[in-house]
C-alpha cells in the first residue's frame, strides 16, 4: 500500500496568504498544514508517499520535508518517518489528473490518496485496515453547504447510486445536491484506478474530476462509502479557518 498527497493549486480563496507560498505550507496550529496528511498516512500503515505539487513551490516542499524523516526542532521527537518522492504538476488539471500521475509510483499496489489541505481528528485507520482491496473506498461527512462539494446520491434502499460534483454548477444533471454527504479528501483505490483515469474526459471546468473516477466505481458496484470518524476540516476554504482548526487541534489532537 502506497500513499499520495495532492498539494498543488493556487488557493486564491486564501487571498494574500498564498501570494508567495503554497497553502499546504501555511501554519495550522504548531505545524505546517502538510504535516497532518503525512502523519495520517503513516498511521494507517503507509511508508512510501508521493507528493505532487506545482512547479512554483516544489523546492519549498523538498527543503521542508527532505527524504521524509523529520524530527521536531530542538528535540528528538520523530514527527514522521516516511520514504518521500516528489512530482511536479505543470498546470492544474484536477485531482484525478494528479492521481493518474502516481501510476508508475504505485506499481500495481493499492493507493491511499489524501488531499494536502484535509485534516482529520482521527486517522480513519480501522476503516482503511478493513478496506476490501478490490473496491474503492471513500469517506463522507454531513455538511451544511453540500453545493460546494461532491456528494453521494442514495437510492430508496440507501445504496449509493451516483456521485454528484457541485450540483447545478459542475454537474448539471442535478439542480441541487441530492444529499448532504460530502465526499472528503481521503480516497482508497485498487490498482486498476489508473485504467479508469485513462478513459476520462475533462469536465465543464476543464479538469479531470475525481468524482468521475468514483462514479465509475459506483457503476461497477465497487465503491464503499464510510462516514468520517471524528471531525474533518478542509483547510483551503478561508483564511480565518486556519486559526480555528489550529485551536481545535490543540483541544482534541489530530490523526488519533
Amino acid at each position: 500500500m502506497k500513499g499520495l498527497i495532492c498539494a498543488g493549486g493556487n488557493a486564491t480563496r486564501l487571498e494574500e496568504l498564498t501570494r508567495v507560498t503554497n497553502k499546504h505550507l501555511l501554519p495550522v496550529g504548531r505545524w505546517p498544514m502538510v504535516y497532518y496528511p503525512l502523519q495520517l498516512l503513516q498511521r494507517v500503515g503507509v511508508h512510501e508517499v508521493l507528493i505532487v505539487t506545482g512547479k512554483q513551490h516544489a523546492g519549498d516542499f523538498i527543503d521542508l520535508l527532505g527524504d521524509g524523516r523529520l524530527t521536531a526542532r530542538g528535540s528528538d521527537e520523530v514527527l514522521f518517518d516516511l520514504d518521500l518522492s516528489y512530482k511536479v504538476q505543470v498546470e492544474a488539471g484536477g485531482i484525478a489528473q494528479v492521481v493518474g500521475m502516481a501510476r508508475d509510483f504505485a506499481r500495481g499496489e493499492k493507493l491511499v490518496v489524501c488531499l494536502g489541505d484535509n485534516i482529520f481528528e482521527k486517522a480513519q485507520a480501522d476503516a482503511i485496515a478493513n478496506w476490501d482491496n478490490d473496491d474503492a473506498l471513500v469517506f463522507v461527512k454531513d455538511v451544511p453547504d453540500p453545493e460546494n462539494f461532491g456528494v453521494v446520491a442514495y437510492g430508496d434502499d440507501g445504496t449509493v447510486v451516483d456521485l454528484v460534483e457541485k450540483a447545478g454548477v459542475v454537474d448539471m444533471r442535478y439542480p441541487s445536491p441530492p444529499s448532504n454527504d460530502a465526499v472528503v479528501g481521503l480516497y482508497c483505490y485498487p490498482p486498476d484506478v489508473f485504467d479508469i483515469i485513462s478513459t476520462l474526459k475533462p469536465s465543464s471546468r476543464g479538469e479531470l474530476e475525481i468524482t468521475d473516477v468514483n462514479r465509475e466505481f459506483v457503476r461497477q458496484g465497487r465503491l464503499s462509502v464510510t462516514q468520517v470518524d471524528g471531525w474533518w476540516h478542509d483547510g483551503g476554504k478561508h483564511w480565518g479557518d486556519l486559526a480555528d482548526v489550529g485551536r481545535l487541534i490543540d483541544q482534541t489532537g489530530a490523526n488519533q
